[in-house]
């Protein structure tokens, strides 16, 4: 389990498709403190670290993850958001992240609000996922409060530190991110659809 609480960003250095899959190598200062086996949150998508050296550590994303994430755009020099799982004892920071990415998201719109930003988003609505003002989204790994919650659109506003921290000063509109929506939402609305059948 995740909080979406970025920790640190990694580089992309190489991409090899192994059959269906593709093998990512990561460059980054986490990679000494990582294992093997070890569950590692990349732009919101839970990926299992299968080799570290140095500085750099590969995951491996199946046909599954590339066909519902922004994963299958990466390539070298790409920065993506990482976080590992949180400890027993640790504190509750942002809120429940799985790293189960539901669906992806397009940037629609990047304003800048002297000292912060506005990031709008357009989703599928057909999928069922839903969000409520003030309520907790995941995008691309990263803890948020929604803003102006639409049928299929939301936005999201960043403060400095968030902006310069995560690959959000990279993201432009036209952008493919990784949502994953408020997992008590989504039980909330499993039961209501079944209550209605």
């Amino acid at each position: 389990m995740f909080t979406g609480i970025i920790e640190a960003m990694a580089e992309v250095t190489e991409s090899r498709q192994e059959g269906s899959n593709i093998t990512f190598v990561m460059h980054s200062h986490l990679a000494s403190e990582l294992k093997i086996d070890q569950s590692l949150s990349h732009n919101g998508v839970c990926l299992t670290v299968t080799q570290v050296w140095d500085e750099h550590y590969t995951v491996t994303a199946i046909q599954e993850t590339l066909d519902k994430t922004n994963l299958g755009q990466w390539k070298p020099g790409t920065k993506v958001n990482i976080e590992r799982c949180m400890p027993m004892n640790g504190r509750f920071d942002g809120h429940i992240v799985q790293g189960h990415v539901d669906q992806t998201a397009t940037c629609t719109n990047v304003q800048s609000m002297d000292g912060s930003w506005l990031f709008d988003f357009q989703y599928d609505a057909q999928t069922g996922n839903i969000t409520v003002e003030k309520g907790s989204i995941c995008v691309n790994g990263v803890s948020l409060t929604v803003v102006n919650s639409q049928d299929d659109s939301f936005q999201v506003a960043i403060i400095p530190y968030t902006y310069e921290h995560t690959n959000f000063h990279n993201l432009k509109k036209g952008d493919l991110v990784n949502l994953e929506f408020d997992v008590i939402g989504k039980y909330l609305t499993k039961i209501i659809q079944r209550s209605y059948r």
